[in-house]
């Protein structure tokens, strides 16, 4: 007689013939938690198995190692495997091109996401040509000769980069005495030593203070209204 569904025998019958592979009696225990079979209940259960030539079982010392009964299963022939084979093949290549299509269709998802809505463009167009008239009037503004900043602003600037151009001249005058001081007997190749030093004049780095300066001076000489 079968085991009732929900009887720890017929738990222990259907996990087995599901593996479909050797068990002990604490692989079983270890699976079948959520049922809240205790292992002595289990391993009962798997010995009547066992008895009434349920499943399959073979002992090695004191460990007993139980298997479902393979001729319960239908063993298929060569040109069945074959067959599953092909279709299997089939299945794969369908899945393929499934996750090729699902892939187009996300693709052409996350590019309409990333259009703008037409309210969207209205409002973009909207800023862009605010935009463009306040450029245009800023240009009429400098075509007109009305100066956009204010002449004590100006004056702000050219004092503090005049300053600046003063401690630049300075310390080009302060660092040209020392160096050569340092290197007047010096045997070492100056370029060689400097390069040592790590030492980078402005015409290394690509800046000249003479063009600064006279650009301070042409700037000067410029009428105040441009």
């Amino acid at each position: 007689m079968a085991p009732k569904s929900d009887s720890a025998e017929a738990i222990v019958l259907n996990f087995v013939n599901e593996q479909n592979r050797p068990l002990n009696s604490q692989n079983v225990a270890d699976s079948l938690q959520k049922f809240n079979l205790k292992k002595a209940a289990i391993q009962k259960a798997l010995d009547n198995l066992a008895d009434n030539g349920r499943i399959s079982f073979k002992e090695y010392g004191k460990q007993k190692i139980y298997l479902a009964r393979q001729d319960q299963f239908n063993i298929l022939n060569n040109d069945e495997l074959n067959q599953m084979k092909e279709e299997n093949a089939k299945l794969q290549q369908q899945l393929q091109e499934q996750k090729k299509a699902i892939s187009e269709v996300e693709g052409e998802i996350k590019t309409l996401q990333s259009n703008l809505t037409l309210e969207e463009i209205h409002d973009k167009d909207a800023k862009l040509r605010k935009e463009v008239k306040e450029m245009e009037e800023k240009l009429d503004k400098l075509r007109g000769g009305v100066t956009l900043v204010r002449p004590e602003d100006r004056k702000a600037v050219e004092d503090m980069v005049s300053e600046k151009l003063t401690q630049w001249r300075r310390r080009k005058r302060m660092f040209k005495d020392l160096w050569d001081a340092i290197t007047e007997n010096s045997p070492k190749d100056l370029k060689e030593f400097k390069e040592e030093l790590g030492i980078e004049y402005d015409e290394d780095v690509g800046v000249s203070l003479q063009s600064y300066s006279d650009l301070m001076q042409r700037d000067k000489k410029r009428p105040r209204g441009y």
